[in-house]
């Protein structure tokens, strides 16, 4: 037996008695070997391979969603908010990915073994088995490196009667031996998968798939936390094996970031093909005729991208799993109603300012819009009113992007999303309607006490005067007599936008400014944006460094509340925002003068630098002597 499986020993030697996929083994004979007695057992022990794919959207238990610098909310007493805290260390860290995803990477080795003797199974069938689990093979272990960095490389199926000592364990593989490993199996699986999957297969994985998650990788490994920046130079100096490894290299290697654009490319291309086929997800007036809100095709388009799951051109790879009834994103987004919905995910004044202009320049960087005067109180401009808002707002609030209107609800603007209630004071009641039909767009107002204000409890509710729409569909509803309906969609793991902005990102690093800006450009059209060129015309020349800047800025506006600012503020080596205060809106005040003011949100946040990854769990550490922890977790 290979050495790099000895590790897995300890780490999985009880999954043989408990792994998740014996809740679809017949209850008297709960053993492996029953899983494979015919075709149709093994292909249920196929889909529980996939079981261990962390669930993205959780509202409670996601690593990733609600943790970034992008919102808050008052829910951090649950498992999520231990990560914004900085609370989390290697004797307790909370959500313990490195036990669950091991144990995955082995049930996917167990289907590998047993294809072959599964009685009436097609050589077809083995084949587009083996290929799916192999991608969840490269795929787990994608994961492991995205949290944890170094991980152990499992290339074959652990032998758990081995008797090995400890010390005969070996530790981590380096970071780019990983990288290397990973990438060569997803390129090499993406031509035994199918393109693309529809109907009671979409979900599973495909060759563009393959090609995206092997794409987003390099483009990790190309960034500044995995390939010698500055910043890392010294917390990774000592990061070592004991016989002297380099686990993560501290050298700049600009190589990277062309093998990253290539990949980047190449999957682009791959998801072009005529037997994929995606693009970027645009409605139109015949679209979605149920749900007439928005009406402005543009936020329509942006509203819709990835929540119409009858039209999903767009999402490439998408997690299946239904969403938590009223506890998930959508239950923890639209206006509260008592217990039914909860109406506080919460954008933070830092994203709600990234947010462009309608001419496409950062606030604080169009001439045409009052950047010093953005806090004042002033009326919608005619051309805005009844499409953006109504009434007295910030200016802050005015002359937005179509992205901030699809996404954000902000005070006397409009949430499009279903619900009644009869109580006049709440936000689904009927003088709060607006819209065609009055059913599907509700005025939301965030002073305290007001239909989406703070009651004398301050529970429940924004914590910053503004409330998220992305991700949540316009026929959600909550209702005094009905309770919470969600319209439930899967939830995009990869779309088109990403791979643009991903290949958009590493030609800017390769100085290819002009392929940059083209990919740029195909995800600013479909915002509602001028072009790139267009926008900064006469306002700044657009160098590397330039186009890093705004690349940066619309990756953090395109892919807000996606499960990736988390991930981006730490390879590029800025999380030390992490650990300030964020600002939102004054949400006790009564009156909006005072409402227009910017405060502090009470909420604890820590960062330090160790927080760039996530500490192993301390009973690896402590039974494999060749395991080393991640810098400044030694406990």
């Amino acid at each position: 037996m290979k050495l790099i499986d000895k590790y897995l020993i300890l780490l999985c030697v009880f999954v043989c008695c408990s792994c998740n996929y014996l809740d679809i083994v017949p209850d008297e004979k709960p053993t492996e070997e029953d899983a494979f007695k015919n075709p149709q057992l093994t292909e249920r022990y196929l889909y529980s391979c996939y079981s261990y794919i962390p669930d993205p959207r959780d509202g409670s238990y996601s690593l990733d969603l609600m943790t970034g610098d992008d919102v808050v909310t008052p829910w951090e007493h649950e498992t999520f908010g231990k990560f914004a805290q900085g609370n989390y260390t290697p004797s307790n860290p909370y959500i313990n990915y490195w036990h669950d995803l091991f144990k995955g990477i082995r049930q996917c080795y167990l289907l590998k073994e047993n294809l072959g003797s599964v009685p009436g199974l097609s050589d077809e069938l083995k084949a587009a088995y083996d290929a799916e689990a192999d991608f969840l093979i490269a795929f787990y272990h994608f994961f492991l490196l995205r949290t944890y960095g170094p991980a152990v490389l499992v290339k074959e199926l652990p032998d758990v009667t081995s008797s090995d000592s400890p010390e005969a364990l070996l530790g981590r593989n380096s970071y780019d031996e990983c990288v290397a490993w990973v990438t060569d199996q997803l390129k090499n699986v993406a031509g035994r998968l199918p393109m693309r999957r529809t109907g009671i297969d979409y979900g599973r994985a495909t060759g563009v798939a393959a090609m995206a998650i092997r794409a987003r990788l390099l483009l990790y490994a190309a960034s500044p936390q995995f390939n010698g920046g500055e910043q890392f130079k010294s917390l990774y100096a000592d990061f070592k094996n004991p016989d002297g490894t380099q686990l993560i290299s501290t050298t700049y290697d600009p190589n990277k970031w062309v093998i990253a654009a290539q990949a980047c490319k190449e999957a682009i291309d791959w998801a072009r093909e005529p037997e994929a086929n995606y693009d970027l997800y645009e409605a139109n007036v015949n679209s979605l005729p149920n749900y007439p809100e928005p009406t402005d095709l543009t936020q329509r388009s942006l509203r819709f991208t990835f929540v119409d799951k009858d039209n999903t051109p767009e999402v490439i790879w998408a997690f299946c799993k239904k969403e938590s009834y009223n506890y998930g994103l959508q239950g923890k987004s639209i206006p509260r109603l008592s217990t039914t919905a909860y109406g506080g995910l919460a954008p933070t004044l830092r994203q709600i300012e990234r947010f462009y202009t309608k001419n496409g320049l950062p606030i604080d960087e169009d001439p045409a819009y009052d950047y010093p005067n953005r806090y004042e109180v002033a009326n919608f401009p005619v051309e805005e009113k009844d499409i953006n808002g109504e009434g007295e707002s910030l200016k802050l609030n005015m002359g937005r992007e179509p992205r901030f209107y699809a996404w954000i609800a902000f005070h006397n603007g409009y949430y499009e999303v279903s619900g009644e209630d009869d109580r006049e004071e709440f936000s689904y009641a009927p003088k709060w309607k607006r819209g065609k039909d009055k059913k599907y767009k509700q005025l939301v107002q965030f002073m305290k006490r007001q239909n989406m204000g703070l009651t004398n409890d301050n529970k429940y509710g924004t914590k910053t005067g503004y409330l998220n729409k992305k991700g949540t569909h316009p026929g959600t509803s909550a209702s005094k007599s009905t309770g919470f309906k969600v319209i439930d969609y899967p939830w995009p793991m990869v779309r088109l936008a990403e791979l643009y902005l991903n290949y958009a990102e590493a030609c800017v690093e390769c100085n290819d400014l002009t392929e940059a800006k083209k990919y740029l450009n195909y995800v600013r059209e479909r915002a509602g944006i001028p072009k790139v060129e267009v926008s900064w015309d006469g306002i700044a020349e657009l160098t590397q460094d330039k186009l890093r800047e705004i690349v940066h800025q619309e990756r953090l506006i395109e892919l807000y509340l996606e499960n990736h600012n988390f991930w981006d503020i730490r390879r590029w080596g800025i999380a030390e925002t992490l650990g300030e205060q964020p600002k939102g809106l004054s949400v006790q005040a009564t009156t909006i003068t005072e409402f227009a003011k910017p405060v502090s949100v009470d909420v604890q946040r820590r960062f330090i630098p160790a927080h760039y990854l996530m500490p192993l769990p301390i009973s690896e550490i402590n039974k494999n002597p060749n395991m080393v922890q991640n810098p400044g977790y030694d406990e």
